[in-house]
């Protein structure tokens, strides 16, 4: 067994999720659930058949983003993972009925950080092992950084 870490592209204005399903239906659910959750919202998305013609399956509402999240699924090359890349919307306007589908089994990572996939290879296919997003802790928050956090929460409108 071979063990690879995949970088993932993105552009600096977009967050990704990256998770695992289990079935062809994840295309057409995952892209009536980004229009009507966010309207609006570009985004592109890959999946992974992970049997019969395994192909990239993909959709979206941006050509770019789409074809930007093919080559991430394609890189990555795990079976049944799906890559996901929005802008105009953020993981938490999406994530609890992106995990409510029924044909989605987990998610490892939903970020605006740079994000390397942690794979293992063997001689029947890859998997995912788990993620790298971000970077290590530098210190602990001080008062300025509480203050800080909070100002920024209000700011975007996620508190009040």
């Amino acid at each position: 067994m071979e063990l690879k870490s995949i970088p993932v592209e993105r552009p600096d204005d977009t967050n990704i999720i990256i998770g695992q399903t289990h079935f062809i239906k994840t295309v057409e659910d995952i892209h009536e659930l980004m229009v009507t959750t966010v309207p609006g919202v570009k985004f592109g998305l890959a999946f992974n058949e992970a049997s019969g013609p395994c192909l990239v399956r993909h959709s979206g509402t941006d050509r770019q983003l789409e074809k930007l999240a093919v080559k991430n699924s394609l890189a990555i090359g795990a079976g049944h993972s799906f890559t996901l890349i929005m802008r105009g919307a953020y993981p938490i306007n999406v994530l609890t009925q992106l995990k409510a589908l029924q044909e989605v089994c987990s998610i490892f990572c939903a970020t605006a950080n740079p994000v390397s996939v942690i794979v293992a290879e063997n001689e029947n296919g890859r998997g995912v092992l788990g993620v790298i997003d971000g970077e290590k802790p530098k210190g602990i928050e001080g008062q300025k950084d509480i203050a800080d956090r909070k100002a920024l929460l209000r700011k975007i409108g996620y508190k009040q």
